[in-house]
């Protein structure tokens, strides 16, 4: 059985951490209100560009662009995003489990990492990682998700990549977020995601079909890319949020526990204590 110094010192440094997980939760809090309310703000935006996107591939026909084919490379392309921090229960490790624990070829794959704890997994799994941009998910913007995209668009028209994919965790609520792997390129879509009454209204393109892919594919890319940070910097809060708060109520029972036991050990001493008077007072009569 421990001793009440070492129970005493286990409580004590027990709710040191327990101050350290209180003050981490507030933290995340403050963080996550930001982040959900510009994730939420975001979102009409990217549903509105894939609808936009999805309603003029499935009108045009069948248009021969290098966005919407293949272009014959086995190379794949992996924007992983997750966060330079851990404490985060078990966001990260979900997140590269996208990968690991998917139908693609390790060898086939070159690593895009946004954030380093993901990136730091898939590397000691053996991924290639091409390219570390853990910065851009300090404080997500549009400009920077242009740059990585713009990154990855050229390899693809230069037919190193062949194909684009982007892993994020989506943001639902406070305690729901759901790790996702997207397929960007060669685009692809859903024909029932299109209203009936839509599809059937002719498309006119001003300039060419072609013309307006070059314009609005890139566009629809980039924007998937920084709805991506967005969601994931709002999902990474609301996970580490959710991790302090289990942490500091695990902290609070873990106190009241060694309370009890300290409080058993000095009670027993102090029993101990009184039974040795007794016994001397005994043998001296």
């Amino acid at each position: 059985m421990a001793s009440m110094i070492d129970i005493k010192r286990r409580k004590e440094s027990v709710t040191s951490t327990q101050q350290i997980t209180k003050a981490m939760k507030l933290v995340s809090t403050v963080k996550l209100q930001k982040a959900r309310a510009r994730a939420e703000e975001s979102k009409p935006y990217f549903d509105k560009m894939y609808a936009t996107v999805t309603s003029i591939l499935q009108k045009s026909g069948n248009i021969k662009h290098p966005y919407l084919t293949d272009n014959g490379s086995k190379k794949k392309a992996v924007i992983v995003v997750s966060s330079n921090r851990g404490l985060a229960g078990g966001y990260n490790n979900n997140v590269a489990k996208l990968l690991t624990e998917s139908n693609l070829n390790k060898e086939d794959v070159d690593i895009y990492a946004v954030g380093h704890k993901a990136m730091e997994v898939l590397d000691r799994k053996g991924y290639a990682i091409i390219a570390d941009h853990s910065d851009m998910i300090e404080e997500p913007n549009y400009g920077d998700a242009m740059a990585l995209g713009k990154e990855v668009l050229d390899r693809y028209a230069a037919g190193e990549i062949g194909e684009i994919y982007l892993a994020y965790t989506s943001f639902k609520n406070t305690v729901v977020h759901i790790p996702k792997l997207v397929k960007l390129l060669p685009v692809e879509f859903d024909e029932t995601m299109v209203e009936e009454k839509e599809s059937k209204t002719p498309m006119n393109y001003e300039p060419e079909a072609e013309e307006s892919l070059d314009m609005i594919i890139p566009k629809y890319v980039c924007s998937l890319i920084y709805g991506a940070f967005v969601e994931s910097h709002a999902s990474e809060n609301g996970a580490r949020m959710q991790a302090m708060d289990s942490a500091t109520s695990n902290a609070e029972e873990m106190i009241a526990t060694l309370s009890l036991a300290y409080n058993r050990a000095r009670q027993g001493a102090i029993t101990q204590e009184l039974t040795e008077i007794i016994s001397g007072a005994e043998a001296l009569n």
